[in-house]
C-alpha cells in the first residue's frame, strides 16, 4: 500500500508532507476504531528487551526529530514501536532555520535537513504530555526515599509489560551561548523528569551553530556532571529511575569519540545513542547533495556502523547502546544488534519504506 502512496507523498514538499503526516497521527485517537485498526495492522509479537532498567516490548524505536513537540504520541504508539523518542525540545519556542530546510535525495535513499531545532517550547510540550497522562505527579509526600538501583530485572513487573516507553530529547536554544547551555539542559531535565522514561542529551545536531562543540572533553564533562547531580535529585523527589543518554555525532574523530565516551562513563550516564546525522556527502548522486545540513538514510549506514563498533569496544558492556542512522530495512537492524547495540531507532527508513518497516524488523528478529 505504501509503495503506491509514496509517489504522491514525494510530489509534495518534504516538510509539508511530514506536517500532514503528524497531523493525521495526532487525529488517530479521535477517530472511531482507528487505534484498534492500526495496532492490529502494525503490531508484531513482543520481542522484549531490558535496558537502562526499563522494559521494552521490542528493540525498535522511533528516533527523535519525527514528533518534535510530542503531539502525536498516541497515534505513533499504534505503529508497533518499542519506544518513542520525542523532541528535540528547547526551553523557549523557536522557529528553527528558514525554509526550505528539508530535502529528499531519492537516488540515494537519503534526506538532508537543516531544521535547527524548531520547537513549540517546553511549556507547550509539557501540556501535551500531561494531556495524555504521561507525567508523574511531582507533589509526592517524601515518607521514605527509595534507593534507585541499576539492577535490570529478568522478569519485569506486569504493569511495565504494555507501557509505551517514552524518551524525551532535549537541547539548548539557538541564542543560548555554549557557556550557559547547562542552564537550558538543567531546566529541561527538571521539567520533563516526571514525564520521561529516559532523557536524551542532544549535543550532536549539526544544524545549531556551535552545539557540537559541547562534545569536547572539558565542555561535556562540565555539562554531564551538573546533569547527573540534578538527575539524582529528581529521582529522590519522584521516587523513580531517570536514565540519561547522550546522543553523539558520526563525524567525531577517533580521539574525540574516545574522549566523549570516557566522560560519558565517568559521569554515570546510562547509555549512548549513535548516531545523529552527518555532514559528510561521500558518493551521493542526487542533484541536491550540496544542500547544507545533516544527512540521514542509506549513505549514513557504513559510518554509523563503524561508530557503533568503536563504541561497543570501548564501553565493553558497561552501558547499553541505541543504534540510529541508516537503518533502512530488517537486515540493517539485525546487523546493528549483532554488532552490539541493545536497541535501534528508525526515521528516514520510514520515509522510504513506510510504517510497515517496524513490524518487518520485529518479525525478522
Amino acid at each position: 500500500m505504501y509503495k503506491n502512496l509514496r509517489p504522491l507523498l514525494f510530489k509534495a514538499d518534504p516538510e509539508a508532507a511530514h506536517i500532514q503526516t503528524i497531523y493525521a497521527l495526532k487525529r488517530v485517537p479521535s477517530m472511531l476504531g482507528a487505534e484498534k485498526f492500526l495496532r492490529k495492522t502494525f503490531s508484531a509479537p513482543p520481542k522484549p528487551v531490558t535496558a537502562f532498567g526499563l522494559y521494552f516490548q521490542n528493540p525498535v524505536g522511533l528516533a527523535a526529530g519525527y514528533d518534535k513537540d510530542a503531539v502525536a504520541v498516541r497515534g505513533l504508539a499504534t505503529l508497533g514501536f518499542g519506544h518513542i523518542e520525542v523532541g528535540t525540545i528547547t526551553p523557549l519556542p523557536q522557529a528553527g532555520n528558514p525554509s526550505p530546510r528539508v530535502f529528499r535525495l531519492p537516488e540515494d535513499e537519503a534526506v538532508i535537513n537543516r531544521m535547527g531545532f524548531p520547537s513549540a517550547g517546553s511549556a507547550k510540550v509539557i501540556k501535551s504530555l500531561k494531556a495524555i497522562g504521561h507525567c508523574k505527579n511531582r507533589n509526592i509526600k517524601e515518607k521514605k526515599v527509595i534507593e534507585i538501583h541499576k539492577f535490570i530485572p529478568k522478569k519485569p513487573p506486569k504493569e511495565r509489560q504494555t507501557k509505551m516507553i517514552l524518551g524525551i530529547n532535549i537541547g539548548k536554544n539557538k541564542n543560548t551561548p555554549n557557556e550557559e547551555a547547562v542552564y537550558d539542559y538543567l531546566s529541561l531535565l527538571q521539567l520533563f523528569a516526571p514525564c520521561a522514561d529516559y532523557l536524551t542529551i542532544n549535543i550532536s545536531s549539526p544544524n545549531t551553530v556551535g552545539l557540537r562543540d559541547l562534545q569536547g572533553r572539558e565542555a561535556l564533562e562540565s555539562l554531564l556532571k551538573e546533569l547527573d547531580y540534578q538527575r539524582k535529585e529528581e529521582q529522590k523527589i519522584l521516587q523513580k529511575r531517570l536514565p540519561l543518554l547522550v546522543k553523539l555525532s558520526p563525524d567525531l574523530s577517533d580521539e574525540e569519540l574516545r574522549d566523549a565516551l570516557e566522560v560519558i562513563l565517568d559521569t554515570g550516564m546510562d547509555g549512548v545513542i549513535a548516531t545523529n546525522t552527518t555532514l559528510a556527502r561521500d558518493g551521493l548522486k542526487s542533484a541536491q547533495r550540496q544542500e547544507t545540513g545533516g544527512m540521514s538514510g542509506t549513505p549514513l549506514r557504513a559510518k554509523s556502523e563503524a561508530v557503533l563498533s568503536q563504541i561497543v569496544k570501548q564501553v565493553d558492556g558497561k552501558i547499553p547502546i541505541i543504534s540510529s542512522g541508516g537503518i533502512m530495512n530488517p537486515e540493517d537492524a539485525k546487523r546493528r544488534l549483532d554488532l552490539g547495540a541493545t536497541l535501534v531507532q528508525v526515521y528516514t527508513g520510514l520515509i522510504y519504506e513506510g510504517p510497515g518497516l517496524v513490524k518487518k524488523i520485529v518479525q525478522s528478529l
